[in-house]
């Protein structure tokens, strides 16, 4: 899947870059990124592609409020889970599936999508397994190049947080006994 990735990317690289030079191409790209926890001896991660601000403002302007985002950058977030979740008000199966968000500046609603390794323009609300919504804080400091955190809170307590610019929207989940 990863070669996958990668070679559509630099084709779209290709006929997204005409016109434009190296320097500039470069830029703006979304390197790949990863983040991974174990909790109650099962393990979690997330797969995304983590844009920059480059001086842009993002929270409603580059990220939209009010329409679906596809929380990353060229292909869908992947949440891969070790087990069965209660993350808000949705019980989720072991599984692979793709995270999507509604921002807006008081609360961010996070959606749950059964598809996989989408490009991030294609996001197929018929395959949603549930939405449910994020707590927001402002940071204390700017977060330059979109984050993703996957925290233990002890126990089987988790927490999945999403950071870029002066926002943090996050969501505890539980894991559940199999």
């Amino acid at each position: 899947m990863k070669l996958f990735r990668r070679s559509f990317l630099l084709s779209l690289g290709t006929v997204l870059g005409r016109g434009v030079s190296t320097a500039q191409r470069g830029r703006y790209t979304s390197p790949e990124a990863k983040a991974s926890v174990s909790i109650a001896g099962r393990e979690f991660s997330v797969d995304y592609f983590a844009p920059s601000a480059h001086g842009r403002r993002i929270m409603g302007a580059l990220v939209p409020y009010g329409e679906v985002w596809c929380t990353g950058a060229n292909i869908a977030t992947g949440f891969n889970l070790g087990a069965d979740i209660r993350l808000g008000d949705l019980k989720i199966p072991k599984g692979s599936y793709s995270i999507w968000t509604i921002p807006t500046e008081k609360d961010w609603t996070l959606i749950i999508n059964r598809e996989t390794g989408q490009f991030h323009l294609n996001y197929r609300a018929a395959r949603d397994i549930g939405r449910t919504r994020m707590l927001v804080r402002k940071l204390t400091e700017p977060v330059e190049t979109f984050r993703i955190e996957l925290r233990n809170e002890g126990g089987n307590r988790g927490t999945l947080a999403l950071m870029w610019e002066n926002t943090e929207a996050y969501i505890p989940f539980t894991v559940q006994a199999n």
